[in-house]
């Protein structure tokens, strides 16, 4: 979904230099955000094998997806990739499709693959962030670049929905609040449930602030141990409100305090504070162009990616060790954060 999100200045500007439809192929996960994007027209929802998903795909379905991408005739295909990635599966897919332009970076040679072969350099020589990266691909198809803002389109029924919601479990919308996610899609990310509840007392302490738990339904009872240490003020929102009603909600909000996945990118968007406890895997995802506070933590060596090009950058910029953010830290960095933005609660 970050991802995505993160596409979003790209595929605007080429839609806008093209005048085409864009249809998006991408991932379940990913396809949870699109309705939210207007410079999408369409998605493809598709689990393809060489990336992690919920659920499982096999070799019937992807000749069908071929099929489907045959026989809708698209004039071009723009694979967005992080630089960790190799985009010549999905390249052969388009190939396959009989999709003529098929633009990319790729660090090897791609031969008829692509036509149009975009010699990646990241992250040797340099590492940009993936806005700025994908950007680089509607730039060298020819679009000017106006605006580098990430955008979701956020439904205004959605605010009162949230708000509505939330009034039924005991949340007062005319007291301040704060909107935390603790959630990971990958353990390497976590934050100690322990410390984020130590953080969040020292915070309600600090500011008085209620405190809104976001997640999905599963994260749940992590949340419920978090809201068993704090107390009153603290409300689960995980798997009780739409991904729009989210979205919504960190709008509402005055800040975001998150661990580096989706949520961010989503403040990012909707143009909300954030402090964002950041495990060191993917330099390239810090917040893009909103308030932020990154405090960094290290990840363990028997959860670190046995990708080649991750762990060179490992290598190269997180060597030393970066202990967790203590609770204290995290509180002062949000207070502080407030207060450059007029928004303290």
């Amino acid at each position: 979904m970050g991802d995505v999100i993160m596409s979003g200045p790209a595929i605007r500007a080429i839609k806008k230099f093209t005048g085409a439809n864009i249809t998006l192929l991408t991932s379940s996960m990913g396809a949870i955000i699109t309705p939210f994007m207007d410079e999408i027209d369409e998605t493809i929802s598709y689990n393809f094998p060489w990336i992690k998903a919920n659920s499982a795909t096999d070799a019937k379905d992807c000749l069908q997806l071929i099929l489907e991408l045959q026989n809708r005739m698209f004039d071009a295909a723009i694979i967005f990739t992080v630089y960790s990635q190799n985009p010549l599966p999905t390249a052969l897919i388009t190939y396959m499709a009989e999709i003529p332009i098929r633009v990319s970076f790729c660090r090897e040679n791609p031969y008829q693959l692509l036509t149009h072969w975009i010699p990646d350099e990241e992250p040797y020589t340099f590492i940009q962030h993936q806005v700025q990266r994908d950007l680089a691909i509607a730039e060298y198809m020819g679009a000017d670049i106006e605006d580098d803002a990430l955008q979701l389109y956020i439904d205004p029924n959605a605010e009162q929905s949230a708000f509505q919601k939330l009034a039924s479990i005991g949340f007062d919308d005319a007291k301040c609040f704060v909107v935390v996610h603790p959630g990971v899609s990958d353990k390497k990310r976590k934050y100690p449930v322990e410390l984020w509840a130590d953080t969040i007392q020292q915070l309600h302490a600090d500011t008085q602030a209620q405190v809104i738990i976001t997640g999905a339904q599963h994260e749940r009872e992590e949340a419920a141990q978090i809201q068993k240490a704090c107390g009153s003020y603290c409300f689960i929102a995980a798997g009780f409100l739409s991904i729009i009603e989210v979205a919504a909600l960190i709008k509402a909000a005055p800040l975001l305090i998150s661990v580096n996945t989706g949520t961010v990118h989503i403040a990012c968007a909707v143009k909300t504070p954030v402090v964002v406890l950041y495990a060191q895997t993917n330099p390239q995802h810090i917040p893009w162009k909103t308030p932020s506070v990154v405090l960094p933590f290290h990840v363990d060596k028997s959860l670190q990616s046995k990708n080649e090009v991750i762990k060179y950058v490992n290598n190269k910029i997180y060597r030393d060790y970066v202990d967790y953010p203590a609770p204290s830290e995290v509180a002062e960095a949000v207070k502080q954060l407030l207060t450059q933005t007029s928004m303290l609660v």
